[in-house]
């Protein structure tokens, strides 16, 4: 257990690695420059003024060199400064990251609490109305771009029920049922996608569960209820496990645009911002970040998989 853990920690720090120099390739492919774009409104700029300032920020260096240099000082958990404030880009991601981690366990649990129940009840139920019914559903939220979808339930609540979300984001600590209200929306718009996909694989795995011959074993000696709760259900859950583990991807992805909608000063925020100012060292520490978080859900998720199901060895 011990040597997967530290493959899938090293195979880890590979993607991450790898991830980040796609994104710094990628930004520099951006139209504009962040020299020209900062200097913008100083009238007179010289060529020199530009080159001073261009040199301040390290974007003189040959490419590959900054790139190096980026890398290296990530390593030491070193992300720079940023481009626009001056602030350390580590100070910039430490006060955003617990709005983004609220956001992203509150998009989870959503996709957990209503996943699971649908899943089961739409297997249990099958081919009925209900069924078909909730199979519509899923295919429509795994549809559905998240981002549409928060904009429709802040739309539509406001016109049949003529509410909208606080415009002004409380902290839990200044203000707990103003900051779960403004969370709510788009938590659900987050979580949507990933309650079709756990609910679809539940479906899916449930019935290849009923149908197996230990259940049919089972069967005629024990009621219905202690057939679905104590045996189908228990062996359905194993694989929707490891999906929760990819849903975390899915959330962290979408709060990038509806961080923005909702005026949630998170990292989803940040990132959207600084891409927008071109500000690098701050969209490339994000990356890390975000990379790291979900390579590292993941290998926990891997590694409770194999207790959950002591069938699973790791080698």
């Amino acid at each position: 257990m011990v040597e997967y853990v530290v493959r899938r920690g090293l195979y880890g720090v590979l993607v991450v690695a790898l991830v980040t120099v796609f994104v710094f390739l990628t930004l520099r492919l951006i139209p504009g420059d962040v020299v020209r774009l900062q200097l913008a409104d100083a009238p007179g700029v010289s060529p020199e003024q530009i080159a001073q300032r261009a040199a301040q920020l390290g974007l003189d260096q040959p490419l590959l060199a900054q790139l190096w240099r980026f890398l290296a000082n990530a390593a030491t958990g070193d992300f720079g400064t940023s481009f626009q404030s001056g602030e350390p880009v580590t100070a910039l991601i430490a006060e955003r990251l617990p709005t983004t981690l609220q956001l992203g366990v509150m998009a989870l649990a959503v996709s957990v609490v209503l996943g699971v129940p649908l899943g089961l009840l739409s297997a249990v139920r099958q081919n009925s109305w209900l069924d078909q019914g909730l199979r519509v559903v899923s295919v429509a939220g795994l549809s559905i771009p998240n981002f549409w979808l928060g904009l429709l339930l802040v739309t539509y609540l406001a016109l049949w029920f003529s509410w909208s979300p606080p415009l002004v984001y409380r902290t839990p600590a200044e203000d707990l049922g103003s900051n779960l209200v403004h969370m709510a929306l788009p938590a659900i718009a987050l979580g949507v996608a990933g309650m079709a996909a756990i609910a679809r694989m539940l479906r899916s795995s449930m019935l290849e569960v009923l149908r197996s011959p230990f259940i049919r074993t089972v069967r005629p000696g024990a009621p219905e209820r202690t057939v679905l709760v104590t045996h189908a259900v228990r062996n359905s859950l194993v694989p929707v496990f490891s999906l929760i583990g990819l849903q975390v991807g899915h959330i962290l992805g979408g709060t990038v645009i509806l961080e923005s909608i909702f005026a949630i000063p998170g990292m989803g925020m940040l990132i959207f911002e600084s891409v927008q100012l071109r500000d690098y060292p701050v969209v490339l520490g994000c990356v890390v970040v975000y990379g790291a978080v979900f390579i590292l859900v993941n290998l926990v998720v891997d590694v409770l998989y194999g207790v959950i199901d002591p069938r699973i060895r790791y080698a």
